[in-house]
């Protein structure tokens, strides 16, 4: 049965510093996420004990560290399957000969087949890794991983490098695949994208340190972090398809108390999935609109207002009896609608600014 991983990290190297508190579910996608050099990959060897830190790290009950009791845990006895930003298989052995010998030095993950048919690379058994392209590497590399992983699942920036089909292939088999394993997953990215598409918890690091540790949605929808000041933040919403319009090619989605239309068909009344508002495609208004083609209008109330001194914009987030929205709007707009906490707007999405994958 799967467990919470929990995690109190510190190291020093250098001029570097990590310092690293948090846990994440049991099941389901913890995305370590992070500007580049912000010490993702350090982090994640610490956990897995590639690299030597000071404090605890236990799933569970099972503790693979804990310094203050004496207790340090071998890598390979800590069931740990792990695809590297390289994937650094045995060049000398076929695909299936690495995930064999993966299975004669780990022990509890999956059968090499079973592992296999998971990852996508059944037809690749029996080809040397030289022959493989960027992609088939990567699914071998996760295969071998998967034969290992009886309590945790890493991935470090496992589509570096991929072109955009390999890469598009490799996260929609990802989000399958994940939905069937039965450990925690950690996902080391700096593309938000990659995030958003599968997972569910986000580790923020930056310069060494976590800012911030929790459900994705609440952290991405938080207007005081370092993450709503890039280009594409915006909020993240768990919805259910309410209808589809053949007619006029637009799906309805529920989350919570909000009705959104969204440009395409997606998914099937019932459905879950994830839908994506970017602040820079939310405008306000104080009055609603007359006759527009903008078909998403909704009634809102600003909560918080935060400013960015180095920039020309302001971020704004809004109640709109839902999950929360952000509107990234100018200082002149800020000034000119008084925009501050309390006032009631009218928040306006066009259905096609709406990222449903």
């Amino acid at each position: 049965m799967s467990a919470p991983l929990d995690v109190s990290l510190a190291l020093a190297r250098g001029g570097f510093r990590l310092e690293a508190r948090f846990t994440a579910p049991a099941a389901g996608v913890t995305a370590v996420f992070g500007p580049s050099g912000a010490g993702k990959t350090t982090l994640l060897r610490a956990i897995v004990g590639l690299e030597r830190a000071r404090g605890r790290v236990a799933v569970g009950e099972e503790v693979w560290q804990d310094d203050a009791a004496g207790r340090l845990v071998p890598v390979h006895r800590r069931g740990i399957g792990y695809v590297a930003q390289e994937p650094a298989l045995l060049d000398h052995l076929t695909v299936a000969g690495n995930l064999r010998y993966a299975a004669r030095r780990t022990r509890g993950g999956r059968a090499p087949e079973e592992a296999a048919r998971l990852a996508g690379v059944t037809g690749l058994l029996g080809r040397r890794p030289r022959t493989l392209s960027g992609g088939e590497r990567r699914r071998a590399a996760l295969a071998r991983a998967l034969v290992a992983a009886r309590t945790l699942l890493v991935l470090d920036e496992p589509f570096a490098g991929l072109d955009a089909p390999a890469r598009d292939a490799l996260l929609a088999d990802l989000a399958g695949l994940v939905r069937a394993l039965g450990v925690p997953v950690l996902l080391v990215t700096h593309d938000l994208g990659e995030a958003v598409r599968l997972a569910s918890h986000l580790v923020y690091v930056e310069r060494g340190r976590v800012l911030a540790a929790g459900p994705l949605a609440e952290l991405l929808a938080r207007a005081d972090l370092p993450l709503a000041r890039r280009e594409d933040a915006g909020a993240v919403l768990e919805a259910e398809v309410a209808a589809w319009d053949a007619a006029e090619g637009v799906t309805t989605l529920r989350a919570g108390g909000l009705a959104l239309h969204v440009a395409g068909r997606h998914g099937a009344p019932g459905d879950r999935l994830r839908a994506r508002v970017l602040a820079r495609d939310v405008s306000l208004a104080l009055d609603p609109p007359g006759r527009t083609s903008i078909l998403n209008v909704l009634p809102a109330t600003v909560a918080e207002v935060h400013e960015d001194p180095d920039g020309p914009c302001v971020l704004v987030a809004l109640d709109c009896g839902g999950p929360r929205l952000l509107a990234r709007i100018t200082r002149r707009s800020l000034r000119r609608l008084g925009i501050a906490p309390g006032l009631r707007v009218h928040a306006q999405i066009k259905a096609v600014a709406v990222v449903a994958p």
